[in-house]
């Protein structure tokens, strides 16, 4: 069995999003003796920001005809397909960041399809967990209701595209505990922030049948 791990935060270290995947691969590994994990971070180790386009032109032109650049870009896009391709079962912590998902994970996204095809359902039934963290609040009836615009890019590209068996795992409030004028959210965020371990646990359970 092969997990594949991707993280895309640029505050490893301090990572809400990670620390709530880290519960679901934590109960999956635990099911799973002696199984194996694929990890990327693209927040640690990013993706050079041309790749695309390279990898794009290139498969457009004639193979005698690929610049040096084009077939390296080609061969990063193949693999990245074949991480998740090759995967039983995914963990993905993708953090929003201003209002969208980053540019690295855009870069990683695009690329992904670029090696396994635009239509290509790479995790068509692989049991699939999206962890996405929310500095503020984007609710109904929130100031900035509507201004999410990575969770549904994300459950359109995971589920829709790639056909993953997705299970969404969405921690709003992560900056209230921090940021002055958030204090009477502080209380909630916490709340959010247990509701998402329990879920990450349950998660990793059914990630590895359970």
């Amino acid at each position: 069995m092969n997990l594949f791990r991707l993280d895309a935060s640029i505050l490893p270290g301090t990572s809400i999003s990670a620390e709530i995947a880290d519960v679901a691969e934590a109960e999956w590994a635990a099911a799973q003796p002696g199984a194996t994990v694929t990890r990327r971070h693209l927040g640690a180790n990013s993706l050079p920001a041309d790749a695309w386009a390279l990898a794009t032109t290139g498969a457009f032109s004639p193979e005698a005809d690929r610049a040096p650049a084009q077939r390296e870009a080609l061969a990063l896009a193949a693999a990245l397909a074949d991480e998740v391709q090759n995967a039983d079962a995914a963990v993905l912590a993708v953090p929003l960041y201003n209002y969208g998902v980053s540019q690295h994970f855009k870069t990683w996204v695009d690329l992904v399809i670029a090696g396994a095809g635009p239509t290509t359902p790479i995790l068509k039934g692989t049991p699939t967990v999206l962890v996405t963290t929310l500095g503020g609040g984007y609710g109904p009836g929130t100031p900035r209701e509507g201004w999410d615009h990575s969770t549904p890019y994300l459950e359109r590209v995971l589920a829709d595209v790639w056909q993953a068996d997705l299970t969404v795992i969405r921690r709003e409030l992560t900056l209230a505990a921090t940021t002055p004028g958030m204090e009477s959210l502080r209380d909630l965020g916490e709340q959010q922030h247990s509701q998402a371990l329990t879920a990450a646990r349950q998660a990793g359970r059914t990630l590895a049948g359970n």
